[in-house]
């Protein structure tokens, strides 16, 4: 008899960015094995937009079938604008309706995973679990109490103690702890996780090398071949402090700064480049333009706030090795993000929020094109050897295998949120997650 398997992930497809994309190949993975029927409670497509996509606009639930995974959602409430409160808002809405929601009964899961950095999702998810005596294995893409301390968020000092203390209570109920990165490791060791049962599951890169013509999609875009083009790609957040590529543009006028996608702090980035010829804000490329768009600029840029140190790693990372262009991090130096610039050999570090010393370094490398390239084909190199989707998925089905080897942890704490009790499971219909 197969295996019946549940995934908990908030971000699923259609999204186009952030863990969405690798939640969703880990479950058709695992679907197209033969040997697993998965289920995935997810949320309302709305990242990185923070609007729920149209097709699901309005509605309460939806059950689906993508790729041979059986797709279950509840609605939640969006934020448009990040803070503490409305983070709160946002997990407290969606463990409410996965707890006063509840399914039809089903056959008890063989196994749980899920996607942090969902506060909710990992408490419903190892309230599953435990209901179900199943192994249980979270995977940390991102730190909430972390990210509430470094992030920049209105309220997140408050709201740091208490996320990590969900966390602690998350995490010491798993039966292995998947890391997306080793620097994860020691902060979830922190929340006490010994390490023995820590395992790093590394992102993958998830999209093709590009094959057109870099000057061609140059003229497309209308990118002048002169032009000292960088380029963000991805979520436009507060931990980004995407503001910096502004203030560089604004300080270089021989530079052309593109931010492209969408996020929570798009308005307001569009206001202060308004005045800018230099700055154009582009909206998330087509999945098959993508590669093309990364590939045509001269650099491609990663930013971020000088307070954020371990609670992520940006996925974008990956995307923009196999683009073969070379990297600008605009990061703290002994954060997890530089460290995998060094490791790459991909890109150059610069000081972060330091929009001159950022100007600097893109004039430079695209002056230099020697560097550029020699720059641009260690990334695809460092992708091609360490971030192959084939070795990733590998990971994980050790990771499930080993979990299912140890059956259900043993764990003293239960993990809580404050919420409205009731009967039931996580959110959407599948088996197991009912009382």
């Amino acid at each position: 008899m197969r295996k019946q398997l549940v995934l908990v992930s908030t971000n699923y497809a259609p999204e186009p960015a952030g863990i969405g994309p690798y939640a969703t190949q880990i479950a058709e993975h695992w679907a197209g094995r033969g040997d697993l029927d998965v289920h995935v409670l997810a949320g309302m497509p709305h990242y990185p937009a923070w609007r729920v996509h149209p097709a699901y606009a309005g509605r309460w639930a939806a059950h689906e079938r993508r790729g041979g995974v059986r797709v279950y959602r509840r609605r939640h409430w969006v934020p448009s604008r990040q803070s503490a409160v409305h983070r709160a808002l946002y997990e407290a809405s969606i463990l409410a309706h996965g707890v006063l929601a509840p399914p039809r009964a089903g056959r008890p899961a063989d196994a749980v995973v899920a996607q942090l950095p969902s506060l909710a999702g990992g408490v419903l998810a190892a309230r599953l679990a435990r209901r179900a005596r199943a192994p249980f294995v979270p995977v940390v893409q991102d730190l909430m109490g972390a990210a509430a301390a470094q992030s920049g968020i209105s309220g997140g000092g408050r709201a740091a103690a208490l996320a990590a203390s969900v966390e602690r209570r998350v995490l010491g109920s798993a039966t292995l702890v998947g890391v997306i990165h080793e620097t994860f490791t020691e902060r979830v060791r922190a929340l006490g996780v010994p390490r023995e049962r820590i395992r790093v599951v590394p992102n993958w890169s998830h999209i093709p090398a590009p094959c057109r013509d870099r000057a061609e999609t140059r003229r497309r875009l209308g990118w002048p071949d002169g032009a000292a083009v960088v380029l963000h790609s991805g979520n436009m957040g507060l931990k980004q402090g995407l503001e910096v590529l502004v203030e560089a543009a604004r300080r270089a006028p021989a530079l052309r700064v593109v931010l492209m996608g969408d996020g929570s702090q798009r308005e307001r980035l569009r206001a202060l480049a308004d005045p800018l010829p230099n700055v154009d804000l582009l909206p998330p490329a087509a999945e098959a333009d993508f590669p093309e768009v990364l590939a045509a600029a001269d650099v491609l840029a990663v930013t971020q706030r000088a307070s954020v140190l371990d609670m992520s790693v940006p996925s974008k990372l990956t995307s923009y090795f196999a683009a073969g262009r070379p990297v600008i991090a605009s990061v703290a130096p002994d954060g997890g993000t530089a460290g995998e610039i060094r490791r790459s050999g991909a890109g150059e570090l610069v000081p972060p929020e330091d929009p001159r010393a950022l100007a600097d370094g893109v004039l430079a490398l695209a002056a230099d094109p020697a560097r550029a390239g020699a720059l641009g084909t260690a990334g695809r190199d460092y992708a091609e050897r360490h971030l192959g989707r084939a070795a990733g998925l590998a990971r994980y089905d050790d990771l499930l295998a080993e979990a299912l080897a140890h059956g259900p942890a043993h764990a003293r704490t239960r993990p809580t949120m404050c919420a409205p009790r009731g009967r039931g499971g996580a959110a959407g219909a599948a088996p197991g997650v009912a009382g």
